[in-house]
């Protein structure tokens, strides 16, 4: 038997059964008691009901991707790449073109097999427990738009890592790695201002008590902001959050709308200071290089695979492209794709620890510490979080510390006191 094939087959078997066994383990993790820093911010009923959601969403994503394991083995074995293959190869258009409607097939049959997954996600799963707001327009608008930016800005991404692997020889990897790097800081710097308000509604701040705390807490921590925004993110759900966007003088903080019904002003302060300590701390900029050199490391990598025939065989391909090496040497390298998924994780947690205790500091006097402790705890009961996550679960897909742990950090700093 083909040597790739075993391989591709063994990483999708063992990856499904290593998603299984940590969701299993983390729905035992659940336990019926609540922990003592949550009596008072989560009554019984709410605490069952957040269990009760944890449940059926780790119950649906294993549906989902059983159905995927199931839909993907027989897609490979049955010789559905190479059917694909042909029918691109059918338009009888040039390598690019070809390789673009190869791709851009295989993206639709994706989005067609995953549509049912999102349907019932968001209007029965969400909708059973209060989070879900979208309309079915809001949908179908949101799927277009996404296809309609993934041609227009992936597309000629696409065209242009396949016209340098075709023509620059050896040195089509730096190349290829060169063009993403642009494309992504582009990207960046398109997103605030194109990209984004496609999606959302973004409404500069009402004057008043919060926006004047908030450019006097930027001030005091010589930070420039081009604006402080509202989003309209109840549009979609009833989970809250807020994020900064942009570089340099273009940085501007956005608040969901939810967020901001369901916060106070102390609380949504402790936030930004929090987001802002991930600018000053530099760890934008450092998972940036990180995400950066990871891609160098991989285009290295698929430059060493383009137009093998073992890997195409094991596909059932007749014919060797460049696109078709793109596509397969996704499935050989997901496995160092996840270590670096965990690695990426437990940098990103031991941030946000560095980030709540720059908020804890920078709002010392106005007990920053208590302020987003209590954020967070609203935080968690508002989307019905999981208090009690296994740690083998929080280690392979967590990008945040688990709350109970944040609050425990944050209280261990002066001069925060002990909860009452």
């Amino acid at each position: 038997m083909n040597g790739y094939l075993v391989f591709v087959l063994s990483v999708l078997v063992l990856g499904y059964l290593l998603d299984l066994v940590v969701a299993l383990l983390n729905l035992r993790s659940l336990s019926p008691r609540l922990p003592a820093e949550f009596a008072g911010a989560f009554d019984d009923h709410e605490y069952a009901r957040s269990q009760a959601y944890t449940r059926a969403a780790t119950r649906f994503s294993l549906v989902q991707s059983s159905c995927s394991l199931a839909l993907t083995l027989t897609f490979i074995l049955a010789g559905g790449f190479n059917w694909i293959d042909q029918v691109a190869r059918g338009f009888d258009l040039g390598p690019i073109a070809t390789g673009l409607v190869f791709t851009g097939l295989l993206a639709l049959l994706s989005a067609l097999v995953n549509l049912p997954f999102s349907l019932y996600s968001t209007f029965v799963l969400e909708e059973r427990f209060g989070f879900n707001t979208t309309t079915v327009a809001t949908f179908v608008l949101d799927l277009l738009k996404a296809a309609l930016l993934a041609v227009l800005l992936g597309g000629p991404l696409l065209a242009a890592i396949l016209w340098f692997f075709a023509v620059s020889g050896p040195a089509a990897w730096l190349y290829c790695w060169l063009a993403a790097v642009l494309f992504i800081l582009v990207v960046q710097f398109l997103a605030p201002v194109v990209i984004m308000p496609l999606f959302n509604r973004f409404t500069p701040l009402e004057e008043g008590a919060l926006k004047e705390a908030i450019t006097r807490y930027a001030r005091s921590q010589h930070f420039t902001l081009q604006g402080i925004y509202t989003m309209d993110g109840s549009k979609r759900s009833t989970r809250a959050n807020a994020f900064f966007t942009g570089f340099g003088r273009f940085r501007r903080i956005v608040f969901f709308d939810t967020l901001i019904k369901t916060l106070e002003q102390r609380e949504l302060l402790a936030v930004l200071a929090h987001e802002m300590g991930h600018y000053k701390l530099r760890h934008i900029p450092m998972m940036l290089m990180l995400s950066i050199v990871q891609m160098g490391m991989m285009f290295f990598i698929l430059s060493l695979f383009l137009g093998n025939k073992e890997l195409f065989a094991a596909f059932g391909m007749e014919h060797v492209s460049i696109y078709g090496s793109l596509v397969f040497f996704g499935f050989l390298y997901s496995p160092l794709s996840m270590l670096i998924g965990i690695g990426f994780n437990v940098f990103s947690r031991r941030n946000e620890y560095q980030a709540d205790r720059y908020a804890a500091e920078t709002l010392k006097e106005e007990q920053g510490g208590e302020a987003l402790i209590s954020g967070l705890k609203k935080l968690t009961v508002s989307n019905l979080g999981n208090l009690t996550p296994h740690p083998l679960h929080v280690f392979l897909n967590y990008s945040h510390p688990p709350v109970l742990s944040r609050i425990e950090a944050l209280r261990q700093l002066h001069p925060l006191g002990t909860h009452g």
